[in-house]
């Protein structure tokens, strides 16, 4: 029966998300071990590895979803905060600070998971350059209460903690992880079910079960990833029986597939077009108007994806049950101006191929409007730095909305404020920082969901962003292979249950 503390926790900011984890098996990660073991794990995933596993950066969603990392906190499949290394917390009076409990549990180092150990983890995560975007414009601190219990503060009263800390940028290692400063070396120092034992560059990496995870043991003896940014390469290993698990399928490889080995699942991932606003071309609002009214965006959905995404209707999309109903009209737009055969160049990445060839349609549609257009495609770990950098004019990108928090009024403070760390449009506006600002401090479900989506139409207001469709997640999975997470938040993948 779930305690008073866990009792505020569930009920904070949910439900968010629609629907269940998906696949064959269990959508826990806590799932005691049953029939034994069986063979090792072959999974390919889409993107390399961009900073040597550093949970810092966006590698730590790799250390979430091959079962190495966790954080005091996980997502359930209707967005609730729920117990991960914290078995219990509350918000403590004023709503500044958090008190959690720790449950038992051991890093794979073999040192015990102590309160000191969870707040220099923390401290380190929240002293990170550039900061994680789960906790854009928050200051974060941690300190030890006794063995079992960390305070944790946010400067400013903070409805979201418990959601902001299952991002696995906030996951905690022993502290021999932060022995070398300015690193973290996540190789044999996290609490998950399998140890990172080997890197092989940015091409590989081998797992082995960690016996002792508090959540029981898991049925797979160990994991070999692989990382393949071509998708048409991941699906022949699938097909080929290379691999037991692939990521991120291209829709032109669906139809070739067996249909028992294709699971789809729908998400809150976004396929969207960024405009810079602080240099170059789209600094000026009549052009970034002038770019959006020349999209169509059902043409993407119908040709590139092949009906397995639909024409966007803003950020929050269907999986998102709350959004629809509450949506406002885009506030603020400029008025188009004639491009006047301005160029601009498009970059993307190769992890998602349909992402480049939504920037071709949309070379198209924007060169008939009256724009130049080159385009740009690099793998996502050689073109990050670039994007954040600001040295493109545009960029197609894909962005899960409830990646990084679960919380919606979060990601738009990490995406469209001044101080957002994946600010992608470089948007930099005291109006939408007052509407973020305003949404954040709403604790109430339904009222900060009103507030997200008011602050949602001022961004779209600025034509800083066009959503172009929002997707579905097609992973291949083959039949000999049971218990695979197939999670809409796209932090899981492989639990204590995953076994072929």
């Amino acid at each position: 029966m779930t305690t008073p503390r866990r009792l505020i926790a569930g009920l904070l900011l949910t439900p968010l998300l629609a629907g269940c984890f998906a696949s064959g098996g269990d959508s826990s990660p806590a799932d005691p071990a049953g029939s034994g073991d069986g063979g090792r794990l072959r999974v390919a995933l889409a993107f390399t590895p961009a900073r040597n596993f550093s949970p810092h950066s966006q590698d730590a969603f790799h250390l979430s979803k091959l079962g190495v990392a966790e954080g005091l906190t996980r997502l359930d499949a209707n967005g609730a905060a729920v117990p991960a290394l914290a078995e219990s917390w509350t918000s403590e009076p004023g709503g500044r600070s958090w008190l959690f409990t720790l449950r038992e549990a051991k890093f794979q180092d073999g040192a015990e998971l102590t309160a000191q150990a969870v707040a220099s983890a923390l401290t380190h995560a929240a002293e990170a350059e550039p900061a994680p975007a789960a906790l854009a414009g928050v200051k974060l601190t941690a300190a030890a209460v006794g063995d079992d219990r960390v305070r944790i503060g946010t400067g400013t009263a903070d409805p979201a903690l418990p959601l902001r800390l299952s991002n696995p940028n906030l996951a905690v290692f022993s502290p021999k992880a932060y022995e070398k400063k300015g690193t973290v070396n996540p190789v044999g120092t996290a609490t998950g079910p399998f140890t990172l034992t080997r890197i092989t560059g940015d091409t590989a990496a081998t797992l082995d079960r960690f016996d002792d995870y508090w959540g029981g043991r898991a049925q797979a003896p160990g994991i070999d990833a692989t990382f393949v940014a071509d998708g048409t390469a991941r699906a022949n290993a699938l097909r080929t029986g290379q691999a037991d698990i692939a990521e991120a399928l291209p829709v032109a490889q669906l139809a070739s597939l067996d249909k028992g080995v294709v699971r789809e699942t729908t998400t809150a991932r976004n396929t969207s077009l960024y405009l810079n606003t602080r240099s170059g071309v789209f600094a000026d609002a009549g052009l970034r108007a002038a770019a959006r009214e020349a999209i169509d965006t059902s043409v993407i959905a119908k040709d590139v994806y092949e009906g397995h995404a639909e024409a966007a209707q803003g950020l929050y999309g269907p999986a998102l049950n709350w959004a629809a109903s509450k949506r406002l009209q885009p506030t603020g737009r400029a008025r188009a101006t004639a491009p006047g055969a301005r160029s601009v160049t498009i970059a993307t990445y190769t992890g998602r191929p349909e992402l480049a060839e939504t920037a071709q349609v949309l070379q198209q549609q924007l060169e008939k409007a009256g724009f130049t257009v080159k385009l740009e495609v690099r793998e996502y770990a050689r073109l990050e730095s670039d994007l954040l950098a600001g040295k493109f004019d545009a960029a197609v990108a894909s962005r899960n909305m409830m990646l990084d928090t679960g919380d919606p009024a979060t990601v738009l403070g990490s995406d469209f404020t001044c101080a957002g760390t994946y600010n992608l449009s470089l948007l930099c506006d005291k109006r939408i920082d007052r509407a973020v600002a305003d949404a954040q401090a709403v604790a109430d479900t339904a009222k900060r969901q009103d507030a997200v989506l008011k602050a949602e139409a001022a961004v779209l207001g600025t034509d800083a962003v066009v959503p172009l469709v929002h997707q579905k997640v097609a992973t291949g999975v083959a039949a000999s292979v049971q218990g695979t997470l197939l999670d809409p938040y796209e932090r899981q993948f492989l639990g204590t249950g995953t076994r072929r």
